[in-house]
């Protein structure tokens, strides 16, 4: 199984360098980008899995993102660092402001086990 290839993102870049490196850690293939124009650029280069839109991005960047990934990346799921995350109907997972790492990882493998039957079912043809 490949690795779960991950853009991450934030505004501060001290905040993206040090989670970065612990998701890193856990295994994931993490590319980083800062602030909006950052996480445009890089959604236009590469295909992700998800995209982690940090605590430091602004509310209008949380509020934006979701739809931009979501219209130059349709496959790609949403996880916003954030309460207010589960408001927005582009966002596919969210988890409160301040939480530490290993509550962001487990809300990561929450997701990739919600998303493996509807990947299996829209490989296999049916939905």
């Amino acid at each position: 199984m490949s690795k779960l290839k991950l853009l991450y993102g934030e505004l501060n870049e001290e905040v993206l360098a040090s989670q970065a490196a612990d998701l890193q850690k856990a295994g994931y293939a993490v590319q980083t980008a800062v602030g909006r124009k950052g996480m445009m650029e890089a959604l236009k280069k590469d295909a992700v899995d998800l995209v982690v839109l940090g605590q430091t991005l602004t509310r209008e960047d949380r509020h934006h993102l979701p739809y931009m990934v979501k219209k130059l990346q349709s496959g790609a799921r949403v996880l916003v660092l954030h309460t207010d995350g589960s408001r927005h109907p582009y966002v596919d997972g969210n988890i409160d402001t301040g939480s530490d790492m290993q509550h962001l990882l487990d809300k990561i493998t929450a997701m990739q086990k919600s998303a493996q039957p509807k990947t299996m079912a829209a490989t296999a043809g049916s939905r």
